[in-house]
């Protein structure tokens, strides 16, 4: 397993996996796919009799589509109803990471996940991010095509009035 690191105990993120020819497996870590959607990953190196490195079976679980269902969890069980309303403003500019969670949070509210939302979801949770000053962060159109599965053209588009469709 090139370019991966001895996990001791002080360094595993999760369980290990054991077994007969089983060696250095990584379960349960937090991941992130190149389009910027969570995932939970597994990783299991594979001896043959030699004691050789054979295989490296990496599993990865796309955790975006149960961000509707934390979201509604979460709520559920809050106690601090009061302030819920009323956004925390802070007066730092929004990197990415930000923005890849309002996006995820706003398609939770809808049910679904960024892509799949319809296109008139996409629509409203395009204006809402412009209204709340997200655009003002570089490359944050891009990053929300991305996350939408649409283009930069689209996401500049969805900006417009709602009148002017």
């Amino acid at each position: 397993m090139r370019g991966t690191r001895r996990v001791t105990a002080a360094t595993r993120p999760g369980p290990t996996v054991k077994g007969p020819g089983i060696v250095g497996g990584v379960q349960n870590y937090p991941n992130r796919f190149p389009d910027g959607r969570p995932a939970k990953s597994t990783s299991i190196g594979i001896k043959n009799a030699k004691g050789e490195y054979i295989a490296a079976l990496c599993l990865n679980l796309d955790v975006s589509v149960l961000s509707p269902v934390t979201l509604a969890l979460s709520n559920l069980v809050a106690t601090d109803a009061e302030h819920r309303e009323r956004p925390l403003e802070t007066l730092r500019g929004r990197n990415a990471s930000e923005l890849r969670q309002m996006v995820e949070t706003l398609s939770a509210e809808r049910a679904g996940t960024p892509r799949s939302l319809s296109r008139n979801d996409k629509k409203a949770l395009v204006r809402r991010l412009h209204r709340d000053g997200y655009f003002d962060s570089r490359d944050a159109a891009q990053t929300i095509a991305d996350l939408l599965g649409v283009s930069r053209a689209t996401v500049y588009n969805y900006t417009k009035a709602k009148g002017a469709q």
